[in-house]
């Protein structure tokens, strides 16, 4: 199965994507409601697709002990389709495990009608890199993949060029989310696609939380055989953009129309330490992102589109002084919130 031609322009003019993240219950049990709810959220803010069953949704979702993850893209899928909605839109399974588990969670995604799977490599620290390169081109077979750069604090790892150079080679590699949180890692993928033939055939997108704005101004110029290769970061998939959605959306429209233009104003470089700060305090930066989903989850229930914080695993809760850190960031950035919106959408949903 290959990306239609609508969606790959969709992909290759860049969009907004966000991470979905997991509505529990108190005994983390699912919350439906809040799930389903969730996803019309996003869908109301005018995202341009979702990410569902990857690191924000929790990776958990597969152990036996929960068995989430078919009804977790189950439900994102039914909202999205009961919206009927008239733009391009991305459907974006996570898919992880050794070549055995992603096939399967691959296959599942295809048959609940995914567009492509984020093939994440975390966990797999015994697969080398030929192994990992063979492992994306079977799941590659199902369905178009979209490479993942995961940061080393939160399970990924590091990887050389030449793996990058293999991986952009692969046919139907259709994306790669950038989230190394290094400049010098984030600087190898971009030169390794560069210099593939399929070049323009792959959409970059940043996951580095700590630098979206900076990413998705700069173009990457390199000289390749004698000539000169630029290549952008088009869009984003990142587990930031599932707080503050409606917010985000606007200021992402307005930097695309702001580069389309090159009418790149300074005031870009203020907004885009001013998001970085909140993301330090949503991301838990202070504590190796140890917070990082519990944050997340504790914005998206100080607004009320989740019941409660909570994540599958005990471990997974807000740090020492993350609340108070937050606590800072509504109060210092009120223009990056959406509160508004969201307490109108939830109005709207209270009269359903």
């Amino acid at each position: 199965m290959v990306l239609s031609q609508e969606l790959t322009k969709h992909l290759q003019e860049g969009t907004f994507i966000p991470a979905h993240p997991l509505a529990l219950t108190s005994e983390k049990k699912l919350d439906e409601k809040a799930q389903r709810r969730l996803t019309r959220y996003y869908l109301e803010a005018g995202v341009g697709g979702i990410a569902v069953g990857v690191h924000t949704t929790q990776f958990e979702i597969r152990d036996p002990a929960f068995n989430l993850f078919e009804t977790v893209l189950r439900l994102a899928i039914e909202e999205v389709e009961k919206a009927q909605l008239q733009r391009a839109f991305l459907k974006i399974a996570g898919v992880c495990g050794g070549t055995e588990q992603a096939l399967q969670e691959t296959k599942i995604a295809k048959n609940l009608g995914y567009d492509m799977v984020l093939l994440s490599n975390g966990g797999l620290n015994d697969y080398s890199e030929k192994e990992l390169i063979d492992r994306t081109k079977e799941v590659a077979k199902e369905l178009p993949v979209f490479g993942f750069y995961l940061q080393p604090a939160v399970g990924g790892r590091v990887f050389s060029y030449d793996f990058w150079e293999q991986f952009a080679n692969i046919p139907n590699v259709v994306g790669i989310k950038l989230a190394p949180f290094n400049r010098y890692l984030t600087l190898d993928v971009i030169r390794a696609v560069s210099a593939s033939a399929r070049r323009d055939e792959i959409a970059l997108y940043t996951g580095n939380d700590d630098n979206i704005i900076a990413d998705l101004f700069t173009t990457y110029e390199f000289e390749l055989d004698g000539k000169t290769v630029g290549k952008q970061i088009v869009g984003g998939l990142l587990g930031h953009w599932s707080v503050w959605t409606h917010e985000a959306v606007k200021m992402f429209e307005q930097l695309k129309l702001a580069r389309a233009n090159e009418q790149v104003d300074k005031k870009w470089f203020a907004i885009a330490q001013n998001v970085t700060d909140a993301n330090s305090a949503f991301f838990d930066s202070k504590h190796d992102f140890k917070g990082s989903i519990a944050g997340i989850n504790e914005v998206l229930t100080r607004q009320g589109l989740l019941n409660g914080n909570w994540c599958l695993m005990d471990h997974e809760v807000l740090s020492p002084g993350q609340s108070e850190e937050i606590d800072r960031i509504y109060a210092t950035y009120p223009e990056l919130h959406d509160d508004e919106f969201v307490q109108n959408f939830l109005k709207k949903e209270n009269e359903r």
